[in-house]
C-alpha cells in the first residue's frame, strides 16, 4: 500500500542503538498501592525482557505521587520495592516542580531519585514518547 511504514521501522523507534527496549512508566497519583504495583511491574518486567541489560526503563514521577517517598512517611514495602528496581540500575527521576510545590527536594525523599530531565514533568513524559519509549501507567 503507498504511503504506509513498514512495521519493523517503528518497532525500531523502540530499541536503543544497542537494542534494549526503551519503555516509559508514569507515576503521578496518591494511592501507595498503585506505585507499589508499579515498582513490583518495573521489577518484573525487567526479568522479562532477560535482564537489565535488555531494557531501557524511565520512570517519571510527578504530583502527588511524590508525597509516596517522603523519607519520613514512605511506606517501607514500597521502600523496598523502590530499592529493587534501583539496584537493578533503573534511575527514576522526579519532577523539579512537583519538589518545588510540595516542598520536598531531594534530600527529603527516600535515595536514589535524580530531577527530572526537563522541570515539568509531563513534558519530559512527552519528549520520552517522542524518542520512542513506550508509554505504561500503573
Amino acid at each position: 500500500m503507498a504511503g504506509t511504514v513498514p512495521a519493523q521501522a517503528g518497532a525500531d523507534n523502540h530499541r536503543t542503538p544497542d537494542g534494549k527496549l526503551k519503555v516509559l512508566y508514569h507515576i503521578d497519583g496518591s494511592d501507595v498501592g498503585t506505585a507499589k504495583y508499579a515498582m513490583a511491574l518495573i521489577n518484573k518486567h525487567i526479568e522479562a525482557e532477560g535482564g537489565p541489560d535488555k531494557i531501557d526503563i524511565k520512570v517519571v514521577v510527578h504530583g502527588p505521587a511524590l508525597m509516596l517517598f517522603d523519607k519520613e512517611t514512605v511506606d517501607p514495602a514500597l521502600k523496598a520495592k523502590l530499592k529493587a528496581v534501583l539496584d537493578k540500575g533503573v534511575e527514576p527521576e522526579m519532577c523539579q516542580v512537583s519538589m518545588k510545590l510540595f516542598d520536598r527536594p531531594l534530600d527529603k525523599l527516600t535515595p536514589g531519585f535524580q530531577p527530572t530531565a526537563h522541570p515539568v514533568a509531563v513534558k519530559r513524559i512527552a519528549d520520552l514518547q517522542e524518542q520512542g519509549y513506550l508509554y505504561i501507567k500503573p
